[in-house]
């Protein structure tokens, strides 16, 4: 009897290791502090999914829907770098980003718009109510479900979106880095190897007057 508990356990345990891997593939497609913050209050405001009464569930309510809109409104955000080196975030509009300062180098226009925003929109929404889904609390505290139904959504669901949404971003690639969406490591060396550039540059500069005296 111990021994079949101790078997169910471990392969529950297995699924769930399983679908965090493939969840965290997903959150990637998320704004981190969003992602964070919904996980860390979800426990607390569902009452570890003990919601008997109204005062758990509007908060857990809000939550879940304020996280949404924000998955939602952080798709439409990008950044640049501009004259003065520093990183400025803004909303793209049909025009360009805004709001945004004056920069020489670089075409604010190109920042506007486009259709393949509102896909990753709609997916950023998707993506995040699979997350909502997939926990316990928040599933618990507005329609409780059986264990059997509980272990089909966390084999099933990751990999379907996460099939879905690879297949749309490859058609739609995402080149945004709006609020909440960290560089990736590609850019993050190719801005080091441009402030070593320049750095070279400056220093090359600097000796080659007293290489002619």
């Amino acid at each position: 009897m111990d021994a079949s508990k101790s078997t169910e356990s471990s392969g529950q345990k297995t699924i769930k290791d399983q679908t965090l891997s493939g969840l965290g593939n997903l959150v990637r497609l998320l704004p981190t502090g969003t992602v964070f913050t919904y996980q860390f209050l979800s426990p607390t405001l569902s009452n570890y999914g003990n919601c008997n009464t109204f005062k758990y569930k509007f908060p857990t309510s809000i939550l879940v829907g304020l996280s949404g809109l924000a998955c939602f409104f952080s798709t439409f955000t990008d950044s640049y770098v501009g004259d003065d080196k520093k990183n400025h975030y803004g909303i793209a509009t049909l025009k360009g980003i805004w709001p945004s300062a004056e920069s020489k180098s670089v075409d604010l226009s190109a920042y506007k718009l486009r259709f393949a925003d509102f896909v990753h929109a709609f997916f950023a929404v998707a993506v995040f109510g699979v997350v909502v889904l997939l926990d316990q609390n928040t599933v618990e505290c507005f329609y409780p479900v059986s264990a059997s139904t509980e272990k089909t959504l966390l084999k099933v669901l990751p990999p379907v979106v996460g099939a879905v949404s690879s297949v749309v971003f490859m058609a739609f690639p995402n080149k945004r880095h709006g609020i909440g969406y960290p560089k990736s490591s590609t850019e993050s060396s190719t801005d080091s190897k441009s402030s070593t550039t320049s750095t070279t540059t400056g220093t090359t500069g600097a000796v080659s007057p007293t290489t002619e005296v």
